[in-house]
């Protein structure tokens, strides 16, 4: 999509529009009007930022562009001299080169009406001679991506209507020319080796979009480079240049980009907060990645992401990062300090555009919010968060320091959970309700942790255990991945206030894992690994239509666990498509079937079971139709879907001989 958006702004297609961002939109809007008539496809990589055509699309787009009195050219490199001799060559006004074989190009093409000039080499060595683009007085779109250069070919400079350059995955050393391609408004050197930008970029006045991503190798733009580029509307430099320096040194600094009026779109790495200027203001910013601190992703989820490594929260960040912070839809906090709580209650009127958000590394963080002062959360805090992820917080008690109303983080979709040593509880029975969007939930290497929900009230206590109660919870969860958890008991009970180490009468172990009250309709995944203190995970009645939806069912060392699918609950797993258990010491029994009818389908559309390091797995060698375990010969070939069985380092014990 970046390709075409640049090829488009040099050639002026974007008539009548008057920003790149608008012209981006457009852009979009036409795409997905040729996906919907099937004239283009999303990427094999699913990659949100690339499309495909189709093949046959592709032979019939060629066969009408070549017929068009404007001729597009799609050619490899063979006979291009010849080519170039002909009256085609002199109407054409679109080449795309494919050079695979030859070394090295003519002396030039004399193309007077050529607008357009993309060459793909696959051919290392090719060389372009320095004459070669003096009979292309009127291109505006050149694309050289992936050659070599000690120097650009001369015969730029008589490029004068040139407004897109693309050097992409170039090797680069003098490219002083640029300076002169003063009608330059798109410049895009992404993944190549350059160095240092030459002084003479200081003339690109035109400018409007500088693609510096993946430059690892840039450590120089002079002073004032950034600052003369007056009509720049986008700057890009992902995993590329860091060396910003304070005011008054001879490397760029952040405060030249307070002269870019017209600058929407900033995507940058600050290796230190304390380069950033108190004054700088990002006003006018409408889409923008800025990472503070270290950073070696590639993909960010939204338009809007900000992260800030080694802060100190309790001090003034500066307007311009306070601001960007409000609007963020992607924020991501590391290293925090000088706080115990992530967000103010001065910040209870922000945020209110944020969709993800990752706390990690931050040991003085106790709680994310401070929801006891109930001004914060009033207003239905964070109406539009989609994910939330805490790593690494050596001291966090609690994700909100006390149950928070319904409304707030109603949107909530993904919650990770990783390596929170000293959180004995995820959530509070009141939360957990109003998160009727979450989908998915991860929780690992949490020591501590004894529930996932707990009651704070003893009306909701009494609730659980009144006749005929079913919670509602998580009506739209489809994972749910549990790991390393030593003391988690079960899934949710009442809270135990009176010791630490103590549980009540709801967390006894042993009482199963899952609440019959607690159901998950939807729920497709469950995964369940190192949680030692489980010795049965289902109720022995599960409320109606729980599990029902379950297809993977994942249990890994879990070395309490005696029986996995008793015969009572197998036709609410009747969806089951994968069953993988190992290093269960004490598991007897994966799926009991005594008092089945044999007539009955059970578990018509299992495809993989996997049995792995179960010393004490029991099985029956003949038919005796009152009592069949899974892993019976007799009982695996009725499984009639079963594509992938393994069973290894299974003693396969008999039941008669004990």
């Amino acid at each position: 999509m970046d390709d075409l958006l640049q090829y488009g702004m040099g050639l002026d297609l974007f008539d009548c529009i008057d920003s790149l961002e608008q012209a981006r939109d457009k852009l979009l809007a036409l795409v997905e009007i040729l996906k919907a008539s099937g004239l283009l496809l999303d990427s094999h990589e699913d990659r949100h930022n690339f499309v495909r055509m189709p093949d046959v699309v592709y032979d019939v787009a060629r066969e009408i562009a070549s017929k068009d009195p404007h001729p597009f050219v799609v050619r490899d490199d063979v006979g291009l001299e010849k080519w170039s001799e002909t009256d085609e060559s002199k109407s054409c006004t679109f080449i795309s080169l494919r050079c695979k074989i030859v070394h090295e190009l003519p002396q030039g093409l004399v193309c007077p009406d050529l607008q357009s000039f993309l060459l793909h080499r696959n051919n290392p060595s090719l060389n372009i001679p320095n004459t070669f683009f003096e009979g292309m007085k009127k291109l505006k779109v050149l694309d050289l991506s992936n050659m070599h250069f000690t120097t650009l070919p001369s015969s730029l400079d008589s490029l004068a209507n040139l407004r897109t350059l693309r050097l992409d995955g170039c090797e680069l050393e003098d490219i002083a020319l640029i300076g002169k391609l003063t009608k330059l408004e798109v410049l895009s050197l992404a993944g190549s080796t350059v160095q240092q930008l030459p002084n003479e970029m200081v003339q690109l006045t035109n400018l409007r979009l500088l693609d510096l991503d993946d430059c690892e190798e840039l450590e120089v733009i002079p002073r004032n480079i950034l600052s003369s580029l007056s009509r720049l509307e986008c700057l890009s430099m992902i995993s590329s240049f860091t060396k910003w320096v304070v005011e008054g040194e001879s490397n760029a600094c952040l405060s030249e980009l307070n002269h870019l009026s017209y600058l929407t779109n900033l995507s940058i790495e600050i290796p230190d907060a304390k380069l950033l200027p108190k004054d700088i203001l990002f006003e006018n910013l409408t889409s923008y990645v800025i990472l503070i601190g270290d950073d070696d992703r590639q993909e960010f989820r939204t338009k809007r992401t900000l992260k800030l490594q080694s802060v100190n929260r309790s001090l003034h960040l500066g307007d311009g990062i306070s601001k960007l912070l409000e609007r963020s839809e992607e924020l991501e906090f590391v290293e925090l300090s000088g706080t115990r709580y992530v967000f103010y209650l001065s910040d209870r009127e922000s945020f209110l555009e944020l969709k993800h958000l990752q706390v990690s590394d931050s040991p003085n963080i106790r709680y994310i919010i401070d929801s006891k002062d109930h001004r914060f959360m009033q207003h239905g805090a964070f109406p539009l968060l989609e994910a939330l992820a805490l790593e690494r917080l050596d001291n966090l008690r609690e994700v909100w320091h006390d149950p928070i109303p319904i409304g707030c983080f109603g949107n909530l979709r993904t919650l990770d959970v990783h390596s929170c040593p000293k959180l004995k509880f995820l959530l509070f029975l009141s939360t957990a309700r109003g998160l009727s969007q979450l989908e998915e939930m991860t929780i690992v290497n949490c020591d501590a942790m004894q529930q996932i929900i707990v009651y704070e009230r003893e009306s909701e206590i009494k609730e659980d255990g009144h006749a005929g109660t079913n919670l509602q919870l998580f009506p739209k969860l489809r994972s749910l991945k549990l790991c390393s958890l030593p003391q988690l008991i079960n899934f949710s009970s009442k809270l135990e206030t009176t010791s630490s180490t103590s549980l009540s009468r709801n967390a006894r172990s042993k009482d199963s894992f899952f609440s019959h009250k607690v159901s998950f309709p939807n729920l497709e995944v469950v995964a369940l690994v190192y949680v030692p203190k489980v010795k049965d995970i289902w109720p022995h009645q599960l409320p109606f239509g729980s599990f029902c939806n379950l297809q993977i069912l994942r249990v890994y060392n879990c070395p309490c666990l005696l029986n996995l699918v008793p015969s009572h609950l197998i036709r609410n797993f009747q969806n089951l498509k994968e069953i993988d258990v190992q290093d269960c010491k004490l598991l007897e029994h994966v799926i009991i079937l005594q008092g089945i009818d044999g007539n009955v389908e059970i578990l018509s559309k299992l495809e993989t079971l996997k049995l792995v390091s179960l010393p004490r797995l029991r099985y029956i060698k003949d038919g005796n139709d009152s009592m069949k375990y899974v892993c019976s010969l007799l009982t695996l070939m009725n499984i009639q879907n079963l594509k992938e069985l393994h069973i290894s380092n299974c003693r396969m014990e008999d039941l008669r001989k004990t």
